[in-house]
This record gives structure tokens, sequence and C-alpha cells, in this order.
């Protein structure tokens, strides 16, 4: 989590979706207040994952352009959206099901 927080993205959420389905264990979602963050909370994500973890994405989704950048790292999905976007998919809604482990708002 802090990997995205040190980015300054707002309301941070991690959801655990064990059991629920295959696609991942958890899903990281943050919300970027512009274009420019919204690319820096992703290269930073991407670039921390690699440095602290030695992870690095299978697939990367998305443009700053379109609201959505998605990182795929197998177990874990990282969603940074803009706000619209977050607000438009409604992930949280889809998978509420899912247990949140932690919030930072």
């Amino acid at each position: 989590m802090d990997v995205i927080a040190g980015t300054l993205g707002a309301d941070i959420l991690l959801l655990d979706l064990t059991g629920l389905t295959i696609i991942a264990d958890f899903f990281v979602i943050a919300t970027a207040e512009n274009v420019r963050q919204l690319e820096a909370m992703a290269r930073h994500v991407v670039e921390e994952m690699k440095e602290k973890q030695g992870l690095t994405p299978l697939a990367v989704e998305g443009t700053p352009e379109s609201g959505w950048i998605l990182l795929d790292y197998g177990s874990i999905v990282v969603h940074c959206f803009s706000a619209a976007q977050r607000n438009h998919y409604k992930l949280e809604s889809f998978w509420d099901k899912a247990r949140t482990v932690v919030r930072l708002a």
C-alpha cells in the first residue's frame, strides 16, 4: 500500500478476492486527481514493485488519458483510476463480497 500512497493517490483500497475469483487474489484500487498524477502513480508502482519486490507487471493496460491504468502482477492487480472512471466502473460495488483489507481515504 505504501507503494501507492507514496504517489499521493487518494482513496486507496486493498480488496481480498481470495475464493471469489481466479482473476487475482487482491485488487488495489486508487484514484488520481489528474492525468499527470495518474501517469506518475502507475509509473511509481511499477518502479517500486521492481525495486522492492523484484516484480515486473505481467501486463499493463490503459493510458493516463483513458482514466484507467491496470497493472497486472498475477495474484495482485492494481487499478489506477481517475475519479470519473472509478465512479463509472464502481469496482468496489462489483466486488462487494470481497473483504476490505485496508482503506486509506
